[in-house]
């Protein structure tokens, strides 16, 4: 499973209805779940996103569809990111 770093900001519907935010991040993880996507960690933080979250998926394919489905939801843009842990980096060093 390939990790990715979701980096997401509230739009303008998001932020009206910011209240219900841990709400929709459940059905977000099930959501998820149905592309073959797991969520493992999510964050509200400060700063110039409002969400991190950490996913693990099997392809680029899967974690793009889920990317897709959130932001037609309308409450989050996100930016994805494909993280390495050391060991895959430490392959990809190898095969230079």
């Amino acid at each position: 499973m390939a990790t990715f770093i979701a980096l997401g900001n509230f739009t303008e519907q998001g932020i009206r209805s910011v209240k219900d935010t841990t709400k929709r991040s459940d059905a977000v993880r099930e959501m998820a779940n149905r592309y073959g996507v797991t969520m493992k960690q999510i964050y509200w933080t400060l700063g110039r996103y409002d969400v991190v979250t950490v996913v693990e998926a099997p392809n680029d394919e899967a974690v793009t569809a889920f990317a897709l489905a959130i932001g037609a939801a309308g409450n989050v843009r996100t930016e994805s990111l494909r993280a390495f842990s050391k060991e895959e980096m430490a392959g990809i060093l190898g095969k230079l």
